[in-house]
C-alpha cells in the first residue's frame, strides 16, 4: 500500500507541476505557425529531451549531492519554495518566471527552448524529481522514472490533440484547470518544504 501511495504521490505531483491542459495551451500558441506534421515532431521531440533530463536527474541524484556536499533536506527546503512559487503564480493566473518561455524563438529550436526547458523540464520538475528519487532502495527511482513516462505520454497525446483540446475546453475552463493545479503545487511545495525542515532539524538532535 505505501508503494501505491507513493505512486499516486509521484503521480499527481508531476501531474500539478508539468499541467498538460494548460502547458497544451502554450504549445499551441507557440506552434500557430506549423503543420500538424511538424507539431507532433516537435511534441515528440521536447517530451524526449524533457524525460532524458528528468531520468538523469533521477539517476545521479544522490550522486550531484554528494558532489556538491547537498543534503536531502537541503533539496527538499529548496525545491519545495520553488514548487510553492511556481503554484502561487498559478493561482493567481499567472505563468511564473521559473516555469515560462521567452517569445520569438524559432520553430526548429522551439523543442529544446522553451518547450523542454524551462516550460516542461523546469527546476521546480527537477527538483521534484530529485526529491521523489532521493530516498533509500531502488522503487523511489524507478516509481519517479516510470511515472513520469507515464505523463510524457499523457503530454504528447494532448500536444498532439491541442487545438481539438482548447477549442473544447475554452479558456475560462483551462484557467480553472491552472488554478487547481496551482493550489495543488502550493500544497505539495509547502510539504516539502515542512518535510526538509524536520529532516534538518533531526540531523542536529
Amino acid at each position: 500500500m505505501d508503494y501505491f501511495n507513493q505512486l499516486i504521490s509521484v503521480f499527481f505531483g508531476f501531474f500539478a507541476i508539468m499541467n498538460p491542459i494548460a502547458n497544451t495551451a502554450v504549445f499551441v500558441g507557440l506552434t500557430a505557425e506549423a503543420k500538424q506534421q511538424e507539431k507532433v515532431a516537435l511534441a515528440r521531440k521536447s517530451l524526449l529531451i524533457t524525460f532524458i533530463i528528468i531520468v538523469v536527474f533521477s539517476l545521479l541524484g544522490k550522486t550531484i549531492f554528494h558532489f556538491f556536499g547537498i543534503t536531502l533536506p537541503a533539496l527538499r527546503i529548496t525545491g519545495g519554495i520553488l514548487v510553492f512559487i511556481i503554484g502561487y503564480h498559478m493561482l493567481q493566473g499567472n505563468s511564473s518566471s521559473l516555469h515560462s518561455g521567452e517569445e520569438g524563438k524559432s520553430l526548429s529550436n522551439l523543442a529544446v527552448s522553451p518547450l523542454a526547458v524551462p516550460i516542461l523540464a523546469g527546476p521546480g520538475t527537477i527538483a521534484t524529481a530529485m526529491s521523489f528519487s532521493a530516498s533509500d532502495g531502488s522503487f523511489p527511482i524507478l516509481s519517479t522514472i516510470v511515472t513520469f513516462l507515464l505523463l510524457c505520454v499523457i503530454t504528447f497525446v494532448c500536444f498532439c490533440l491541442g487545438e481539438k483540446i482548447t477549442n473544447k475546453l475554452g479558456d475560462n475552463l483551462i484557467q480553472i484547470i491552472t488554478r487547481l493545479m496551482g493550489l495543488i503545487l502550493a500544497v505539495i511545495g509547502t510539504q516539502m518544504f515542512i518535510e526538509g525542515v524536520e529532516q534538518a532539524v533531526s540531523g542536529f538532535k
